[in-house]
């Protein structure tokens, strides 16, 4: 059996004074990485104990088999048990024994057809909604199916109690967001294909090997092409990795999730698959190459990597400037407001834009400004400039937000920098370890010295070899 958490405990004991105050439909936030599946075996366990049935619905196998594991080890009796994925039980849910109680996992989907069939179908049953992200994409929200909402810590509390891994978290914007357009609820593909950046495929591999060198790395990729495109520029400099997608033969996939896990793969590129619940442990840096205009996926995405580990410190590479929609992970979020249906929702001060983050010009950290010590960037200590600009995360309503000129200009010189091989070989030196022209010049140039400066220093230093 799983000792519960404290936290988890906590979140058990809520639920049921809950139930004792009238509820019935109760969404439960809990973030990711923090076991919610353990709180949904125990809950049913005691379900089960008092000889009452027991349903849980899924919409992915691969949860499903994780699942059944987990209420297993915690000794829910699997006879009283209905257990499937969302898609066979509505086909079946004439013929099933009515439960007292419905686990829903993964319930930011419940809306769907599919799954209130089964609701409907069992209007007597207490119902607990489980989610990491109580929201949707569109107008209507997890209020139309539920009467109460009970909100899991927060991230950072979370982390300052070393449940989740800290993390440093950098922006690279190898994306024209003006491009991006939505259809059915996110980014089209053709407009990703359009905004990112052709020379993305190099970035990764590069900006993996300046920020996580040697780190186990999931990249998340809107297509199967981009892909395959990451895998070959990562194994074209003798990193191994693997790519998986939706395509992928089954067994092929389970094999390779298998070495990923054995540690025998570095990089695994997918393809809308690692979002929910397949549990991935030895996830130390996440890459996103991959916009979203969902904050569901973009949690999953970036603390897919948060697992604890003693002395462990996760990387997020955030290629597309996902951030600029939703802030850093660690965002405070009113749950309990993103649950109402649009039109029901208490009018926002415009005022009300989130917390400021700032970014690093020399690594392209990303942070909250109240991070900054003694004008420094909290992960490089470089001095960070006065033109250091804010950003205010002013998407809560998952809006299309438009660049600026500080975020054209921050893309500008990532592209410079990048572009010029001479110029990355040097930005973690110093300037002793500097030995051409061509390398004090690009030095001079990130550090925004004078031309004049890289000159004189190649100058004394001939001077000093003759």
């Amino acid at each position: 059996m799983f000792k519960l958490r404290d936290y988890q405990q906590e979140t058990i004991d809520k639920v049921y004074q809950s139930m004792r105050t009238g509820h019935h439909r109760i969404i439960v936030q809990q973030p990711p990485r923090t076991g919610k599946t353990v709180i949904m075996s125990e809950i049913a366990k005691r379900t089960t104990d008092k000889s009452n049935r027991v349903m849980f619905i899924i919409h992915r196998k691969e949860v499903l088999e994780q699942a059944i594991s987990t209420f297993k080890q915690q000794e829910v009796n699997m006879n009283l048990a209905t257990m499937g994925m969302v898609q066979t039980l509505t086909r079946r849910v004439e013929k099933l024994k009515a439960p007292q109680l419905i686990l829903i996992d993964e319930a930011h989907h419940a809306l769907a057809q599919s799954y209130r069939r089964i609701i409907d179908t069992f209007p007597n049953a207490y119902i607990l909604y489980f989610t990491a992200t109580p929201i949707r994409t569109g107008h209507d929200q997890l209020d139309q199916i539920a009467d109460d909402i009970i909100v899991g810590k927060s991230i950072k509390w979370l982390t300052e109690h070393h449940f989740l891994a800290p993390f440093h978290y950098y922006g690279l914007g190898d994306i024209d967001r003006s491009k991006l357009r939505k259809s059915n609820g996110d980014y089209s593909s053709q407009s990703m294909d359009e905004a990112i950046s052709h020379q993305i495929y190099g970035h990764i591999v590069q900006q993996y090997q300046r920020l996580a060198n040697g780190k186990q790395a999931v990249v998340y990729c809107h297509s199967i092409e981009s892909a395959k495109r990451v895998t070959e520029q990562f194994s074209k400099v003798g990193i191994s990795a693997a790519e998986i997608d939706g395509d992928t033969d089954s067994q092929v996939r389970d094999e390779l999730v298998q070495k990923f896990r054995d540690q025998q793969l570095t990089i695994l590129a997918n393809v809308n698959l690692f979002t929910e619940g397949v549990d991935l442990p030895n996830v130390d840096c996440v890459i996103m190459a991959r916009p979203t205009s969902s904050l569901a996926l973009y949690l999953q995405f970036s603390m897919r990597c948060l697992n604890p580990r003693k002395g462990k410190t996760a990387i997020i590479i955030d290629h597309v400037d996902n951030f600029l929609n939703f802030g850093l992970p660690n965002n405070d979020r009113n749950w309990s407001e993103a649950i109402v249906t649009k039109d029901k929702r208490k009018a926002k001060s415009s005022t009300d834009n989130g917390p400021a983050i700032a970014q690093c010009n020399y690594c392209f950290g990303t942070f909250y400004r109240d991070q900054i010590t003694d004008g420094c960037c909290p992960l490089c200590g470089h001095e960070l400039k006065k033109e250091t600009k804010d950003y205010k995360i002013v998407n809560v309503d998952l809006q299309e937000i438009k660049e600026n000129q500080a975020v054209k200009h921050r893309k500008e010189m990532i592209q410079q920098i990048l572009n010029d091989q001479v110029m990355a070989n040097v930005a973690d030196k110093s300037p002793g370890q500097l030995h051409t022209l061509k390398e004090l010049q690009a030095y001079a140039k990130l550090h925004n010295y004078s031309v004049g400066w890289a000159w004189h220093q190649f100058n004394n230093r001939r001077k000093k070899k003759w």
